[in-house]
């Protein structure tokens, strides 16, 4: 036997060698948004500090957002067997949408959209939804962070100072709120109370309905609700401002409505001082009080600008103007006539707006049990100041002043 043949006896020898197939890339659901579930963490600042407040923000989506798209699998590489003959590869498996609640798929099972305004959502077997409700089942804190949301917000506990709610739909929160800014475009409901502490504002588009308001801001767009108490709080509802309750008590503050103001007692017998306010909408008395200010800063400036004209018209007449006192007087008429201009549109808008204070026929404050000495009542441009007690009595303007009558 030839000894080339004997050293193959009895050991592996490669005689062919094949190419293994490489299998396919599965397909798999791309989703824009990240798993509210996982923990969240602080938001950094520019100067790579964080703010603990600010906690990662919540996937809100609108109507028609796209949520998620399904990307295909990539193809595998076919192999060869040792006969030199093709081998298939394995390959990569379809990806399918789990669908949930509130979300819609195109024709060509491609892309994921939200069918309304809410937040993404994922359930049980990662099923992808979109609620119109976001709840939190505690306090909203430093573990929660500030909330921004496009529906409704359900607060299962307190708002505590600092913090943040904005909604686009309702707030309803079943604990109490303390210096804590809440806005809502719809109607906030506080089970509990505002206590403020001079800090933060609860503003509803629509109603604020709570039991009781304690050194709080309160703005809202159509009625303030209050069972029990206000107390030193600045308050402002464009309709009316309502405290009926069993208590039903207003002492401090400036309290601001549209319409009307109801309470079975206002002040107390120390006389605190307590300001309401009907016959105007209360962003509208604001308005005129900035533009009253605006006037008296553009009347000094105006003086200042006449004084200075005067002197610099006189070195004119003395034929003593230099060029940079020339270039001067020509700034100064430039600004006169602006600041000019200015005062007449503002005291155009101040009489624009006091002609709605005379408007003020409907207006009225009612005491169902005692409004004390010390309370400031003010309809449309005419103030009234109560200086003895007296029960269950209404105020209305009637011909140019605060009339006090007996409320039937």
């Amino acid at each position: 036997m030839p000894k080339i043949r004997k050293r193959f006896f009895y050991t592996d020898n490669v005689v062919a060698i094949g190419l293994q197939p490489n299998p396919g890339v599965n397909g798999y659901v791309k989703v824009l948004f990240e798993d509210q579930s996982q923990s969240k963490r602080p938001a950094e600042r520019e100067d790579g500090s964080v703010d603990y407040r600010e906690m990662k923000q919540l996937a809100n989506v609108k109507t028609g957002q796209l949520i998620a798209t399904r990307v295909p699998p990539l193809p595998g590489t076919a192999g060869i067997a040792v006969t030199g003959d093709p081998v298939a590869p394995k390959e990569g498996k379809e990806a399918s949408f789990k669908v949930g609640k509130n979300v819609v798929v195109n024709p060509d099972k491609t892309a994921m959209y939200a069918a309304m305004d809410g937040l993404v959502t994922w359930t049980d077997k990662d099923k992808l939804n979109v609620f119109p409700v976001y709840e939190i089942n505690g306090d909203v804190d430093y573990h929660t962070g500030n909330i921004d949301f496009v529906g409704t917000v359900v607060i299962r506990g307190n708002v505590l100072t600092g913090f943040r709610i904005r909604a686009s739909g309702d707030i309803r929160v079943t604990g109490g709120v303390e210096g804590a800014d809440l806005e809502s475009d719809g109607s906030i409901e506080i089970s509990g109370g505002i206590i403020g502490s001079g800090k933060g504002h609860v503003k509803a588009g629509v109603d604020v309905k709570c039991s009781f308001v304690q050194e709080s801001n309160v703005t809202a767009g159509q009625d303030v609700i209050v069972s029990q108490s206000i107390m030193h709080s600045n308050i402002r509802a464009v309709r009316s401002i309502r405290c009926e309750g069993a208590k039903g008590l207003i002492v401090g503050g400036l309290l601001q409505a549209g319409d009307l103001v109801v309470a079975r007692t206002i002040g107390n017998s120390m006389s605190t001082v307590t300001s309401i306010e009907v016959g105007l909408k209360p962003e509208l008395r604001q308005e005129l009080a900035d533009l009253r200010q605006q006037v008296r800063q553009l009347s000094e400036s105006l003086d200042k600008t006449e004084k200075a004209l005067v002197l610099l018209d006189q070195l004119a007449a003395a034929g003593q103007l230099s060029a940079d006192r020339l270039t001067m007087r020509i700034k100064l008429n430039s600004t006169r006539r602006l600041v000019t201009e200015e005062l007449k549109v503002a005291k155009a808008n101040i009489l624009e707006i006091e002609r709605t204070l005379e408007d003020t026929d409907q207006a009225k404050v009612n005491v169902l049990h005692t409004v004390f000495g010390g309370t400031k009542i003010v309809i449309g441009r005419y103030t009234r100041f109560v200086k003895d007690s007296a029960k269950r009595v209404t105020f209305r303007y009637d011909e140019g002043e605060i009339a006090m009558a007996t409320l039937l």
